[in-house]
């Protein structure tokens, strides 16, 4: 037994912890030593265990890992339900004026406002892809990160980037893009100044370019030596939509995967977002090279993208996590509510009934997550050894308390109530409220900033 400053003690509850067999169990428990998982069993925990500062009845809960969010954009927390009946071009093309007038305490109270929904619905690793930086706005990166610190989950910055703007065929405005050698710097020195490569580390940086048609071929290149040179992981769009295909067809010669190929952008560091317009030679080179996919059904299903072939991705060995998207794509803002949307939306596809089932879906949402951010040695399941990021969900209400089954209760049912969230050992969320942060001030914050921006918008 380590010599352990503090102790949580979790007993009485059903667990799913995730691991490589997906052990399950129907009343187990859970110790938690400082900020790792000491050990996940059936029964009590150990007697005479020494400095429990806590001890939980988990009884009517179901103890899984945390959630992972793979693919986000915080600032469009406070643009939410604006262009409700577009496809993706042309919901870019309408947002992109008013996202071009962001400014840091904008970028802060969004990112404050989406990491705070999905805090209190069982994110315990949180990702924001932020690439708008119009001149003069102020440190966004340094106040994203400061609402994630300030929020307490562990967090992922893919510092993104743009330099393809409309006089280069691109669809955001001229003044919204950084140049090439700006784009490079300032990602480096946000790297620099921010990236933890230790093991329980709580903020991480990737690489961003935004997208091919918002990026020219030189910033995917350089930037995926940045990435390289600088032992961070790679992030981009890829393959959302048809038109972005016939887009790179047209451009480059060549489909999305070829073209990502050529500027080295597959490999087991990278991922992609959406990669819904997959065919099976595409498939087949994630699968080969290990790059990573962000599956975000709800914002596909809201900007009418199209379904991702996720089935046939997992059965090839690409890792697949879940994503929230923007929310000015998926309003809701929420991850475990893409547990459900995962599932019911893919068997719509080919694969119908058979496509993916409620463990498939809970493993999207937090082993799947650990992959594709490099991060599955850490976290995303419920083992001796990790980082202790638990999630106990209440499924003993009327919602839920009359499925056998907790994780199809969880999966299949109504979004549950979190009566407790630890991220690195330590509570973030209790009974459904956030403990670090006030949710009211939050709410009042981004609806203030949400006109604010609507009025420089309107202005301008």
């Amino acid at each position: 037994m380590v010599v352990a400053a503090s102790r949580i003690v979790i007993e009485n509850c059903s667990i799913a912890t995730v691991d490589a067999g997906d052990t399950e169990y129907t009343s187990g428990h859970i110790v938690v030593a400082d900020n790792k998982i000491e050990s996940v069993g059936a029964g009590k925990a150990p007697e005479n265990l020494e400095n429990v500062v806590r001890r939980i009845d988990g009884t009517g809960h179901l103890a899984t890992p945390g959630l992972v969010n793979t693919h986000h954009h915080f600032y469009q927390w406070i643009t939410r339900g604006l262009a409700t009946d577009h496809n993706l071009f042309n919901w870019l093309v309408a947002l992109y004026p008013t996202w071009a007038r962001i400014d840091e305490q904008m970028a802060y109270s969004a990112a404050q406002g989406s990491l705070a929904m999905m805090a209190r619905g069982g994110v315990t690793t949180a990702m924001d892809h932020h690439y708008v930086f119009p001149k003069g706005s102020g440190d966004l990166s340094g106040a994203i990160i400061r609402a994630a610190r300030e929020t307490g989950v562990r967090f992922t910055l893919a510092r993104g980037s743009m330099d393809r703007s409309e006089k280069d065929g691109g669809l955001p405005p001229d003044f919204a893009v950084e140049t090439l050698e700006g784009a490079l710097a300032a990602t480096e020195a946000t790297v620099d100044e921010h990236h933890d490569a230790s093991f329980d580390a709580m903020t991480q940086i990737a690489v961003a370019p935004c997208s091919p048609f918002s990026v020219s071929t030189e910033l995917m290149k350089q930037g995926a030596e940045l990435a390289r040179r600088k032992g961070v992981r790679l992030h981009t769009h890829g393959s959302e939509t048809v038109e972005e295909e016939q887009f790179c067809k047209e451009l480059f010669g060549m489909g999305p995967t070829e073209y990502f190929e050529s500027t080295g952008w597959l490999g087991e560091d990278v991922w992609m977002a959406h990669c819904v317009h997959m065919d099976d030679s595409d498939i087949a080179a994630f699968a080969r090279t290990k790059t990573g996919v962000a599956h975000c059904p709800s914002s596909n299903a809201r900007l009418a993208a199209g379904i991702a072939r996720v089935p046939d991705m997992l059965a090839a060995g690409v890792p697949v996590g879940l994503g929230v998207d923007g929310t000015a794509s998926n309003e809701s803002g929420e991850l475990h509510t893409e547990l459900r949307n995962a599932l019911l939306i893919n068997r719509l596809g080919a694969h119908r009934e058979a496509a993916l089932n409620a463990r498939q879906a809970l493993r999207l949402g937090t082993y799947g997550g650990a992959q594709v951010l490099g991060r599955a040695s850490q976290i995303g399941s419920l083992e001796p050894g990790k980082l202790a990021d638990i999630v106990l969900w209440k499924l003993d209400t009327l919602a839920h308390s009359s499925i056998a089954d907790p994780v199809t209760a969880l999966v299949f049912g109504a979004a549950a109530p979190v009566t407790l969230s630890l991220v690195n050992g330590k509570p973030v969320v209790e009974d459904s409220r956030l403990l670090h942060v006030d949710e009211d001030a939050i709410a009042r914050s981004t609806r203030d900033e949400a006109q604010r921006l609507a009025r420089i918008a309107a202005q301008a």
